[in-house]
């Protein structure tokens, strides 16, 4: 279901980008539109829409089976409705989250915050504090992990004119942002550890933080001016968050 939705907001934002006059595709060729506008016409419109419209009902039609085997609550319903609006509104006009310069806060909320609610509630039908504990840090991480991609496309997005979260606030907020989450993501474990949560699923999501330090030396480099290591640089952010939740998961399971 989850997949479904996320299919779905994927396909209807490049439908949107693609049948939107002022999207910023169009923007890209400016110096030869009509070789732009071929590109453009080549792209399957319908069939993206299509391929939306079938994951839609994909995902529909499992949330009425799972309604219908009671394995859906009103907690998990509201949960589940409050997901498929990010997700829906990230890419369908006139709200377009994704290019409005909250797109990336969207993405952090749905995929850190939200499914995990979604998966918690299937299985014990009502929500612990604990939850919260861990799905805020991983807000915070899955957020710095965005900000940091950001960093490589910042120039093509301010050539696109794609509002993304560091063209919204300046790329020096943004890197004072993105050094400011990680930390604060390893506070927020230490505080769920003193306020309750055992401290052998705490202390594992910690071994993490050499690849944060390190992360974060790697935006301080690129804020100074030094030539960027791209490809290093998205595959620190990636494991940053991947080995956090891959830890905290196996304490999970072997605890």
């Amino acid at each position: 279901m989850i997949v479904m939705l996320q299919l779905s907001s994927y396909f209807l934002k490049a439908h949107f980008d693609l049948v939107d006059a002022a999207n910023p595709l169009r923007r890209l060729q400016k110096d030869n539109p009509k070789d732009d506008q071929q590109a453009l016409d080549r792209l399957p419109k319908q069939g993206v829409l299509i391929l939306s419209i079938t994951t839609l009902t994909a995902g529909a039609v499992l949330t009425v089976v799972m309604v219908t085997a009671g394995a859906i609550n009103l907690p998990t319903l509201i949960i589940l409705g409050l997901a498929f609006l990010l997700a829906f509104f990230y890419a369908v006009p006139p709200i377009r989250l994704v290019y409005s310069g909250y797109g990336e806060l969207t993405e952090a909320i749905l995929i850190a915050g939200l499914v995990p609610a979604f998966a918690f509630l299937i299985q014990t039908a009502e929500l612990h504090r604990f939850l919260l504990i861990l799905s805020f840090p991983m807000v915070a991480l899955y957020l710095a992990m965005r900000i940091a991609q950001s960093f490589e496309s910042y120039a093509l997005d301010l050539k696109l004119v794609h509002k993304s979260l560091m063209i919204a606030i300046g790329w020096q907020r943004a890197l004072v942002f993105h050094n400011v989450l990680i930390p604060f993501t390893y506070l927020l474990l230490v505080l769920g550890g003193l306020a309750g949560f055992p401290w052998s699923l705490t202390w594992p999501g910690l071994l993490t933080i050499p690849i944060g330090i390190f992360q974060m030396w790697q935006i301080n480099q690129i804020g100074a001016g030094a030539k960027p290591a791209w490809r290093l640089l998205r595959l620190t952010a990636s494991s940053l968050i991947g080995l956090s939740v891959y830890l905290i998961s196996l304490a999970f399971f072997t605890g």
